[in-house]
């Protein structure tokens, strides 16, 4: 609970804002991990340097942080709301698990950047999306999905 509560203390300006902060986090992520873009195949043909721009990208980030504002709001108490998201991830978009570390990472650091998360906050956050990829994980172990 205290890890939940942590990172739920900076979340006010991420909320705020969902559409600039969730476009900051899938930019950062295509630019900093290439090979992510092309999970995204509206996304893939978009240059790297027009994608920070771009609405498209910014709405789906903004989908992906109100997903994790849902998962942050349930303390662990998830599972209605991680199913549906682990099969769809696992039989739709056939997202691997190291994707989720990937995206935990430049969560934790535009938090930082934008919500003021410091140190202490991002292994909080980390802590949360450890149990979140694990529960993840079990889903896709369930579906037969090697993610």
């Amino acid at each position: 609970m205290a890890d939940f509560d942590m990172v739920l203390k900076c979340w006010g300006p991420v909320e705020a804002d969902f559409n600039a902060h969730g476009g900051l986090v899938l930019t950062r992520l295509f630019t900093e991990h290439p090979d992510t873009q092309k999970l995204f195949p509206k996304f893939a043909g978009i240059a790297q340097a027009d994608l920070a721009g771009n609405a498209a990208v910014s709405s789906h980030g903004a989908t992906v942080l109100k997903k994790l504002g849902e998962l942050l709001k349930a303390k662990g108490d998830h599972a209605a709301l991680l199913k549906p998201l682990a099969t769809t991830h696992a039989n739709t978009h056939k997202i691997a698990l190291k994707n989720f570390k990937l995206i935990t990472e430049v969560i934790a650091k535009v938090m930082e950047e934008k919500a003021g998360l410091d140190a202490a906050g991002q292994t909080a956050l980390r802590n949360v999306m450890g149990v979140v990829i694990a529960d993840i994980d079990v889903y896709y172990k369930e579906l037969g999905f090697a993610g």
